[in-house]
């Protein structure tokens, strides 16, 4: 008997209240308390990052509870219905994002949201979720590694969306989605000299992409390159934050302590330049703890789409775990200097509700691909 059978035996003994209930609502343990202590931690920082605004912590947190909810209610579907579900998603969140360019609501010179009456949605939040869903039905029954063939549809899946949220404009949350969908085709088994052609040809197009960009996209570049170009204009947020995390230290300034956040210097404290102020009082240490918390939750969630039954939950799978990745490595790389900004926030810490519902929804893909291995292996 090999280890992989041994693997999918139950185990022997009575299961606890705890392992029953998780069984029961299609849920992992491990990921769930990593999540939640994940949640918990974002509240205590967001708290000490508002100058204490409880208002702010209460919004947040039933912002979670309703994410959650939609965990739970996530993790109940099988993939097998997700599958069968994954171009119709994908099509209305095209057919969303084009009625969102043509008469989507306009703030803070983006065109980002549409109005349905009661609520407002961001489409672009869908396609999140949608593009490495499409990427993972597309060639959940085809030939792996994909062929030339298969890369030009793959391409128009993944490029067509990422265009036009970055028209909104909206270029973090385009750069999120191409990593989702780029990581479903890359876990599908690209062969390296595919990878290193689609970089040259990355390189070769570059400046046909800076022709393109808006001014201040072009100027955040030039002051990622240089912050002192603009120090009280566009390098501003980089300089402050780099202040607030160098005067950290090992050990930081202690919660609610900081001279970056809690007296102002530091814009937009509680959402995009979050993490500068977990660096500013938490120190070294506590931005480390954080990267670990990260780390576990992404390689938990990585084994879960290793051990799927299928292609199609396998890539999914997969594709939702790096894309968390990126959403890390993007947010923790702006906010210390290596990556020019862009409007990225840190998963489960950073205050907002459209991106921590997607987030969680996320989760509960995971949760569902986790909780159908358990159900046909017993």
């Amino acid at each position: 008997m090999t280890f992989s059978e041994l693997s999918f035996m139950p185990a022997r003994g009575e299961m606890t209240f705890g392992e029953r209930l998780l069984r029961r609502l299609n849920l992992d343990g491990p990921l769930l308390v990593a999540v939640l202590i994940l949640a918990l931690i974002g509240l205590a920082i967001l708290y000490g990052a508002s100058n204490q605004d409880a208002s702010m912590v209460y919004r947040q947190a039933m912002r979670l509870a309703l994410s959650f909810l939609v965990l739970l209610g996530v993790a109940q579907i099988s993939p097998q219905f997700l599958r069968l579900w994954s171009p119709w998603l994908f099509a209305l969140g095209l057919l969303l994002l084009l009625f969102t360019l043509h008469s989507g609501h306009i703030g803070r010179g983006a065109q980002r949201w549409l109005s349905l009456g009661i609520v407002r949605v961001q489409p672009s939040e869908i396609m999140k979720i949608a593009v490495p869903m499409m990427v993972a039905w597309f060639l959940h029954d085809r030939p792996l590694p994909p062929n030339w063939k298969l890369l030009l549809p793959l391409a128009a899946i993944v490029f067509v969306p990422v265009l036009l949220v970055a028209i909104e404009p909206d270029l973090g949350t385009a750069l999120l989605i191409l990593s989702a969908g780029a990581f479903g085709v890359f876990l599908a088994g690209l062969r390296w000299r595919v990878i290193l052609l689609l970089v040259v040809i990355l390189a070769v197009i570059a400046p046909l992409l800076w022709h393109f960009m808006h001014a201040y996209q072009r100027e955040r570049v030039l002051v990622f390159l240089n912050p002192q170009r603009d120090p009280l204009g566009a390098g501003y947020h980089i300089i402050q934050s780099q202040i607030a995390i160098g005067s950290g230290g090992l050990f930081g300034k202690g919660w609610l302590h900081g001279s970056q956040s809690q007296l102002d210097f530091l814009p937009e404290s509680s959402t995009d330049f979050i993490y500068a102020v977990l660096g500013e009082q938490f120190g070294l240490i506590g931005a480390i703890v954080l990267l670990a918390l990260y780390a576990f939750i992404i390689g938990r969630a990585l084994l879960i789409s290793l051990r799927a039954q299928d292609t199609y939950s396998r890539l999914l799978g997969g594709a939702l775990s790096m894309a968390l990745f990126t959403y890390v490595f993007i947010n923790s790389g702006m906010v210390s200097g290596i990556l020019p900004v862009v409007g990225v926030p840190l998963p489960l810490i950073s205050y907002g509700g459209s991106s921590l519902v997607t987030l969680m929804a996320g989760f509960g893909i995971l949760m569902s691909i986790h909780s159908h291995r358990k159900l046909v292996a017993s």
